[in-house]
């Protein structure tokens, strides 16, 4: 019979753990690595649906109100909004956007009916919406989200070119 010697017995224990501790901070690593890669896409996601999300929903709606005369510049209980008109069935009404408690809201009204700001729908959180008249068929949406950045998009009314 053989015996192996001592040295022999500790390469062989020796090379197999060191190959484990090798896999094991490589597989930290990675997923160290991971953790930033997908805490830093979070934050740009988030900041992308706060800047692009407010300014897409408005420049929607524009575009689905698009008829000649059915955009204005209105005031609502004091609150500056934007003033969509439309019929459906000989039923006129309109729909306002504003903000309004930290919101973007939309109100969905028959005309004439009595209205205050906070029946208005929560859209997306943001602490100021106001829209200008640039000329007969330009307008500019001006939002500001809930960290201060202000976003910019100019519209032109379609129907009346």
């Amino acid at each position: 019979m053989r015996f192996h010697s001592s040295k022999d017995h500790a390469i062989h224990l020796a090379f197999p753990v060191a190959v484990l501790f090798v896999f094991a901070a490589s597989a930290l690593m990675v997923l160290i690595l991971s953790a930033h890669v997908y805490s830093t896409q979070t934050v740009r996601a988030t900041e992308n649906y706060q800047t692009s999300t407010p300014l897409a929903y408005l420049t929607e709606k524009v575009r689905q109100n698009d008829v000649a005369d059915s955009i204005s510049i209105e005031e609502l209980s004091g609150i500056s909004c934007l003033a969509l008109r439309g019929s459906s069935d000989d039923i006129s009404y309109t729909t306002y956007l504003y903000t309004y408690d930290g919101w973007l809201r939309e109100l969905l009204v028959r005309d004439g009916t009595k209205v205050s700001p906070e029946t208005g729908k929560k859209i997306i959180e943001a602490s100021d919406f106001s829209i200008e008249e640039l000329s007969n068929e330009l307008y500019r949406l001006t939002i500001t989200d809930t960290s201060g950045e202000i976003h910019t998009r100019i519209l032109s009314e379609r129907s009346r070119s």
